[in-house]
């Protein structure tokens, strides 16, 4: 029996295609686990939330398949990873490195708010320093 949405050999006995997952007697596409749950845009752009959903999506199917998401999951981590040593790192530096945390800060508040509405257009921007480490994990 062929699949009537990709003419793969499916078997007699098949209800579903095992390539495509259409139903073989009517040809409508299987609803997937994509589908049913958050799209790669909004599973990218909840990655940043914090470093728990990143970490979530890189080990739940099927968003560790994506690799729209798996660079922004590896992103935030990255990010998160960088934002706190150089916190830790200004926090034992006296006066000159306190004085520079505020302005530091800041600076890693605008590039977390612009990955997340980066990821929330469908954009894979790469964050200075840490975006070519993410892509190569994505990959």
């Amino acid at each position: 029996m062929l699949c009537p949405s990709c003419n793969t050999e499916t078997g007699s006995t098949s209800a579903f295609c095992p390539h495509c997952g259409a139903n073989t007697a009517t040809g409508a596409a299987a609803e997937s686990a994509q589908q049913s749950g958050l799209s790669e845009t909004a599973a990218g752009t909840l990655a940043y939330i914090t470093v728990i959903p990143a970490i979530i999506f890189l080990a739940m199917e099927p968003y560790n398949r994506s690799s729209f998401i798996r660079f922004h999951a590896w992103q935030s981590i990255c990010l998160g990873i960088a934002a706190f040593v150089v916190h830790l790192v200004l926090t034992l530096i006296p006066i000159i490195g306190w004085l520079l945390m505020v302005p530091v800060g800041l600076g890693f508040l605008v590039l977390w708010i612009l990955a997340i509405i980066k990821a929330s257009k469908g954009v894979r921007y790469k964050l200075p320093f840490i975006g070519n480490f993410a892509e190569q994990q994505a990959k």
